[in-house]
C-alpha cells in the first residue's frame, strides 16, 4: 500500500475489585473536557496509556455470579422454538456500490463489520470474516460480502477489544501496513502481531487518511465514548478502551459507527461535537436479559433514542442476526427496532435495516 501520512464479548471471569467506581460526567470526567480534537493526531506516533480505563466505566461489570445465574436461567442463548427457519433471516448477496471521493456508502457484512466507502477510500469496522467466535456458536447467517470480494481495504477500525470485535483471524488477511485505528492502549497488541502502522486514541481524538485522488481532501476518523467495556483474558479487564468512530469524508458525509454500547449520556455529547451526523450505525441486539445486558448493549428503543441523541438523520440497525450471544430471538431486534422507529415518527426511509450484504449510498 503506498504510504499516507495523516495530519496533526468479552471472555467469562470474575470481575477483580475496583474501589471506588464512578459514574462519568461531562462536567467532572477527565475525558469529558474541552480537548483539541480539531487538530489530528500523527499516523502511529507511540504513546503511553495509564495502566487501566476502569475510571471510564459508567456502571459495574458483570460478575461471575451474573454468568452463572444467567446459565442457570437459560437466558444466555434463544430458545430453541425461537430460532428462525431457513430463509427467514435477511441475507443478500450483491455487488459493492462504487464509490468515489464524493460519495459514501455502507454495507453490512454482519454483526459489527460494516464496510464502509468515503472519500474514496475503503474502511473495515470490527472485521470479522470468521465462521465463529470464542465461546459462541458458529453465525447463522454467512459473511455479507466474501472476502475475496472485497477491494484494496484503506483503513481499519476497531471498537474495542472482545473477540466478537477484534478477530485476529480476520486482521491477518490484511497487509500489515493496512492503517488500523483503535482504542487507547491496543495499540501495543496489534503491533506485537506485526502491524506497522497502527493509530491509538482516547476519547475525542482524531486522525486523518487522505482521500482518493489525494487532492480532494481527508478522510477524518474521530474516536468517541461508549458506555462498554473490554477484556480479551481473565487478568486484562479494562487494560484498553472501548468506543465508537466517527468518519467524516471529504464531501462532508458523516457517518457515526457506536461500536458496542449501553444506552446514556454519551450520545448527546457525541452529537453535540460531531453536529450534522448523516448515518448513526447503532447495536439493536444482545439485549437480553435485561438485568445482565442493559448497561452494555442498547436494546431497539434505546437505539432509536440514541439516534435522536446524536442528532443523526438516518440509522442502520446492526450486531443481530449474526451470532448467538444472548437471550433473545434472533429476529426480535429488527421487529422491535421498525416498531420503534414508527413510535418516534421518524420517516421510514430514514430507517436503513439492511440485510446482511445489503446497500445504500448517502444522498
Amino acid at each position: 500500500m503506498t504510504d499516507r501520512r495523516t495530519t496533526t464479548d468479552g471472555v467469562p471471569g470474575t470481575t477483580p475489585p475496583r474501589p471506588g467506581l464512578r459514574r462519568s460526567t461531562a462536567a467532572g470526567h477527565p475525558a469529558a473536557r474541552p480537548a483539541p480534537h480539531e487538530v489530528p493526531r500523527p499516523l502511529g506516533a507511540p504513546r503511553v496509556w495509564p495502566r487501566t480505563f476502569a475510571d471510564r466505566l459508567t456502571a459495574p461489570l458483570p460478575g461471575l455470579a451474573t454468568l452463572v445465574r444467567a446459565a442457570r436461567q437459560g437466558t444466555l442463548r434463544p430458545a430453541p422454538g425461537t430460532m428462525p427457519g431457513p430463509g427467514e433471516l435477511p441475507v443478500v448477496r450483491e455487488p459493492l456500490p462504487p464509490a468515489g471521493a464524493g460519495t459514501t456508502t455502507v454495507t453490512w457484512a454482519g454483526h459489527a463489520s460494516w464496510i464502509v466507502r468515503t472519500g474514496g477510500l475503503t474502511v473495515l469496522t470490527d472485521p470479522v470474516w470468521s465462521d465463529r467466535i470464542l465461546a459462541t456458536p458458529p453465525r447463522i447467517t454467512p459473511v455479507g460480502v466474501p472476502w475475496g470480494d472485497l477491494p484494496e481495504i484503506d483503513a481499519v477500525v476497531v471498537s474495542h477489544n472482545h473477540y466478537d470485535h477484534l478477530d485476529l483471524p480476520t486482521l491477518r488477511r490484511l497487509p500489515p501496513d493496512t492503517p488500523l485505528f483503535v482504542p487507547a492502549g491496543l495499540g501495543a497488541w496489534c503491533r506485537r502481531r506485526g502491524f506497522t502502522r497502527v493509530t491509538d486514541l482516547d476519547w475525542w481524538e482524531t486522525a486523518e487518511l487522505p482521500a482518493r485522488p489525494a487532492d480532494a481532501g481527508t478522510v477524518r476518523f474521530g474516536f468517541v465514548p461508549a458506555h462498554h467495556w473490554s477484556r480479551r483474558t481473565l487478568t486484562d479487564t479494562c487494560r484498553s478502551l472501548w468506543g465508537g468512530w466517527v468518519l467524516t469524508g471529504p464531501a462532508g458525509h458523516r457517518v457515526y459507527f457506536a461500536g458496542d454500547t449501553g444506552y446514556g449520556h454519551w450520545f448527546s455529547q457525541i452529537g453535540s461535537r460531531h453536529p450534522g451526523i448523516d448515518l448513526a450505525l447503532l447495536p439493536v441486539g444482545a439485549y437480553a436479559p435485561r438485568w445482565m445486558q442493559g448497561t452494555v448493549h442498547t436494546d431497539p428503543e434505546e437505539a432509536v433514542r440514541a439516534c435522536a441523541d446524536v442528532g443523526a438523520r438516518r440509522m442502520a440497525p446492526m450486531h443481530w442476526g449474526t451470532f448467538l450471544l444472548s437471550g433473545e430471538p434472533p429476529l426480535e431486534p429488527l421487529h422491535r427496532v421498525r416498531a420503534a422507529w414508527a413510535a418516534a415518527g421518524r420517516d421510514r426511509a430514514d430507517l436503513w435495516d439492511l440485510p446482511v450484504g445489503g446497500s445504500r449510498a448517502l444522498p
